[in-house]
């Protein structure tokens, strides 16, 4: 067993963890579950409560590292995971999610068929925790992919090297989309990000979370990616107004569709006697 492992590339499963300790033991679980043997698996505290703390102290006899910080946000605890790491691959795991036991593998054979993949990720089961879960499928893709959207997980693997070069997660993000920005200055220079096509990932879609506050503030970070890469949104012009082009005909498609709805019609019949009433009053 020695040997084998010594022929495959050490893969650091990075987790980052604050305030959940209903999720934990479930990401780490499928961390050391991986099929593919040649694993680390380090959980940083971000500054979580006591009952969390509890259950990370219970985890540690069975994971390589835990490191205990003060709150500084995801990036920090990301990137001083990343540096206590001693993988040639990272893979970065929200510790309220967690992944099928073949990911490592499959996304381990990715990388060894071409040097120009940077990023691997997969499709996701996202759990929402009062509707029915769907597919959620992440289309991957190079430098002007991403410059529209974030087409790949947020938990997703990549080279420590590829990590180093970049210079990591920005620590100022704290309000999101760190990972997409990440994203960004991994695959300026060359590179693609590589989509397993099969729901290996378990994305719990709770409320309050990172995500969701982002999405709240979405324009805000948007400016900010566009502020910190104005000269690669320069580069990429030509294919940024194509999606943004693309976004609109889609929006203007949509806003018909609706508008030949049954629903609309039937509601535009019943409130035109009340705009008539409202009228009525005014005039009077």
């Amino acid at each position: 067993m020695k040997n084998k492992l010594n022929k495959t590339p050490l893969v650091s499963i990075v987790i980052p963890c604050f305030d959940d300790a209903q999720y934990i033991e479930q990401a780490v679980n499928s961390a050391l579950n991986q099929t593919y043997l040649n694993i680390e698996v380090i959980v940083v505290d971000d500054g979580s409560d006591m009952v969390t703390k509890a259950q990370l102290k219970k985890l540690e006899p069975q994971i390589t590292k835990l490191i205990t910080q003060e709150n500084q946000g995801q990036s920090v605890a990301r990137n001083n995971g990343i540096l206590a790491s001693q993988g040639k691959f990272i893979l970065v795991l929200d510790s309220d999610d967690f992944f099928e036991p073949s990911f490592v593998d499959k996304a381990i054979t990715v990388f060894l068929e071409n040097q120009n993949n940077k990023i691997v990720t997969c499709f996701a089961n996202l759990i929402f925790e009062k509707e029915k879960s769907f597919i959620y499928k992440p289309k991957g893709g190079d430098i002007a992919s991403f410059l529209c959207s974030n087409n790949a997980l947020g938990s997703a693997m990549f080279r420590k090297k590829d990590w180093q070069i970049s210079g990591g997660y920005d620590e100022t993000m704290r309000e999101g989309f760190e990972d997409w920005e990440f994203y960004i200055r991994l695959l300026q220079q060359d590179g693609l990000a590589k989509v397993l096509e099969e729901p290996l990932y378990n994305y719990r879609k709770r409320n309050d979370t990172t995500t969701q506050r982002a999405n709240a503030i979405k324009y805000k970070l948007l400016f900010y990616l566009f502020e910190k890469h104005r000269e690669l949104y320069k580069r990429y012009l030509d294919d940024y107004v194509a999606y943004l082009l693309s976004k609109i005909e889609k929006e203007e498609f949509e806003k018909i569709k609706n508008t030949q709805r049954l629903e609309f019609k039937i509601g535009k019949t019943i409130l035109r006697p009340l705009r008539w009433i409202k009228l009525l009053i005014q005039w009077k």
